[in-house]
């Protein structure tokens, strides 16, 4: 079955159950609604601890970290926290996105993302994204995961982001992997409303890098459809989860196994919904986090 699945697109439908055994790192809904999701929203906290109070048993942030003109805007301010969720056996490294994403975005920028850099697992990424990304690991994130790892071997990492904060989350996956400071079956790597990060072969190094890789798309989010892939060359990588119409509970979603593919989220004619981006599984993700995801 592996041997297919790295062969076809294998498209997946399914209400919200457990994926074939048989398939690599089945996705599951109720780890990327319950969990996930939970540990994405906090990011966007003043205080991620009340998340982690909130939905996990045990679960202790280890610190928030804040890094001001972290990127392309004067105005940006890139944010992750890292914590071990000691119940679930898994230490936690995440992302929130910022305000000034959403204004490049509605600027339709193409400059900030034309510019781009190497990267140790191969391929390029978007110099907006890796510099993001180098600031907040340098800032401290870097040590907190050193003495996360330390403290507690044998510990998955579980790495997420939403909007900008998924683009730093798939490169923390994809170098703490390639830097050999987790190995790639121990690392869990769930996205939601992930932009495009890198090149083909950023994608392709990253498809080979993780057991566990999803990137949750909703309806007509906006966001994982720029930087341009056609003219900017910018490409995802696999596996998407895509939610047509609503994120309810027992929703329909569809696993497409191709990075870009036409049966999942790349298909649509029009996608353009701030709205659909803003909300995952019935959240609004930042405000939900700064109440603490109750």
């Amino acid at each position: 079955m592996l041997k297919l699945v790295t062969l076809f697109c294998v498209i997946y439908t399914a209400y919200g159950l457990v994926l074939p055994a048989s398939m690599l790192a089945s996705y599951t809904d109720a780890f990327a609604r319950n969990q996930m999701l939970a540990l994405a929203s906090a990011a966007y906290s003043s205080n991620p601890q009340h998340c982690l109070t909130s939905k996990f048993t045990n679960a202790q942030l280890k610190r928030q970290i804040y890094v001001k003109n972290c990127a392309a805007l004067s105005s940006d301010v890139c944010s992750g926290y890292t914590a071990a969720l000691h119940a679930d056996k898994a230490i936690v490294i995440s992302f929130r996105g910022t305000q000034g994403f959403f204004q490049l975005i509605s600027e339709a920028n193409k400059s900030v993302f034309e510019s781009q850099m190497s990267w140790i697992a191969g391929g390029k990424v978007s110099k907006y994204f890796g510099d993001a990304f180098s600031k907040v690991w340098a800032a401290g994130m870097k040590d907190d995961v050193a003495a996360l790892l330390s403290a507690n071997p044998g510990y998955e990492v579980w790495v997420v982001g939403h909007s900008l904060g998924g683009s730093l989350a798939s490169l923390a996956a994809s170098y703490i992997i390639g830097t050999k400071i987790v190995d790639g079956s121990r690392v869990k790597l769930v996205t939601y409303g992930e932009p495009r990060t890198g090149n083909k072969d950023y994608a392709h190094a990253h498809d080979g890098q993780l057991a566990y890789s999803y990137r949750v798309t909703h309806n007509r989010d906006v966001v994982p459809h720029v930087p341009n892939e056609d003219f900017m060359g910018y490409y995802h990588n696999k596996y998407e989860v895509y939610y047509r119409e609503n994120m309810k509970a027992g929703a329909k979603f569809t696993i497409c196994d191709g990075d870009e593919d036409s049966k999942c989220s790349d298909g649509l004619w029009v996608t353009t919904s701030i709205d659909d981006h803003l909300h995952y599984f019935e959240k609004d993700i930042s405000a939900w986090g700064d109440k603490g995801c109750n």
